[in-house]
């Protein structure tokens, strides 16, 4: 899908060249990912702001590489943000009231409140997110009028309503509304980290002959997982069609990746990877192929072709994106977020040679392009 980016000037915002504007969004990888091309679209509408980001510290790779979290300036190590603020809200959620979790609570609010913030822009909606929003002192918090979590609106200053139906959509929307911009769809940027790119140059050397197909078996709950097994029926075609198949083996995910190997004699080769080495990876490959996961919201933000493989979750809110894509949706799956154990069932009137044959139409249109 080409992207593109309409800016409508606002004379008021535009004349602060050191108009300062915070983005609450902590996690997890997928959303951030979503957030990515609206702030990237602010940034290329507006070069002279300084736009810093609070995060969870287990995702800076998603925003910057290395050290490169206090440089004020931003470049391609860091390529959307001049900051990072990180709140390990997670953590803190399991001890709220100890000295440690306060005393952080209390060094994140001083420093927000050193950034004298212009505008703050929560892009999670939570009552957790918000909570952080007001932290920073601003007096523009701006969220949608309808968030995920409800009572988070209440924190707002100015509430946004969203007509998109992809989240990647309705974060344009809301952050059309710091600047009064127009903002459009645009290719997200991510950093690009000098040691994984090295790393994964190692990992390629000698089948730089063959394409490469990236498996990511995991989910975040049973419901969204596709059987390993089908997986790895995927994977045999896919090497029987020479590619070479990789296996995301993300933490705690390992037994499935070696699972996948066994059963595909070795043609499935798992990969555990850093998220900087995930990025890395993902830029060299010719397909991924995920259920509703980090990896396959990261594969689409660097433009790759992707089939999406869903159940309880719905494509047309956070499915694939701006790429070239196929999903795979049975007619009878509900959108449902209940951290169930097992696939759903819907889930599992997919078959293996279906997406096949979605990876083989993606695969004929690169050869044509």
């Amino acid at each position: 899908m080409p992207v593109e980016l309409c800016v409508c000037e606002n004379r008021s915002l535009h004349s602060q060249s050191k108009f300062r504007l915070l983005v609450v969004r902590l996690g997890a990888m997928g959303d951030i990912l979503h957030a990515l091309p609206a702030v990237t679209a602010l940034r290329m509408a507006h070069p002279g702001w300084e736009i810093d980001w609070v995060v969870e510290p287990r995702w800076k790779a998603l925003l910057a590489a290395g050290g490169a979290e206090n440089d004020r300036s931003w470049g391609p190590e860091m390529p959307v943000v001049n900051r990072l603020h990180f709140a390990p809200a997670k953590q803190w959620a399991k001890r709220p009231l100890s000295s440690g979790t306060l005393r952080e609570i209390a060094d994140l609010r001083r420093r927000l409140l050193q950034g004298n913030y212009d505008a703050v822009l929560d892009v999670q909606g939570s009552i957790r997110s918000s909570v952080i929003a007001r932290l920073a002192g601003s007096g523009r918090v701006i969220g949608e009028a309808k968030p995920r979590e409800w009572p988070a609106r209440l924190f707002f200053s100015e509430r946004i309503e969203t007509r998109g139906a992809h989240v990647i959509e309705q974060d344009i929307e809301l952050a059309s509304a710091v600047a009064g911009d127009a903002l459009h769809l645009v290719a997200p940027l991510l950093p690009v980290n000098p040691e994984a790119e090295e790393w994964c140059d190692r990992l390629l050397a000698g089948i730089a002959e063959k394409r490469l197909a990236l498996i990511n078996p995991g989910a975040g709950w049973g419901a969204k997982r596709w059987p390993v097994e089908r997986y790895a029926a995927v994977a045999k075609g896919l090497a029987e069609r020479e590619m070479h198949v990789l296996v995301n083996a993300g933490p705690g995910e390992e037994a499935m990746a070696r699972a996948m190997e066994d059963a595909t004699k070795g043609s499935a080769r798992p990969v555990s990877a850093a998220l900087d080495q995930l990025i890395a990876l993902t830029r060299r490959i010719s397909l991924c192929v995920a259920g509703d996961t980090g990896p396959l919201h990261l594969a689409c933000a660097l433009g790759r072709p992707v089939v999406g493989i869903y159940g309880p979750t719905d494509p047309s809110r956070n499915g694939p994106f701006g790429t070239r894509f196929a999903v795979l949706r049975s007619p009878i799956s509900k959108r449902d977020h209940s951290r169930r154990a097992e696939p759903e069932a819907g889930l599992l009137t997919i078959a293996p040679e279906q997406v096949l044959r979605a990876a083989d139409e993606l695969l004929a249109q690169e050869k044509v392009g």
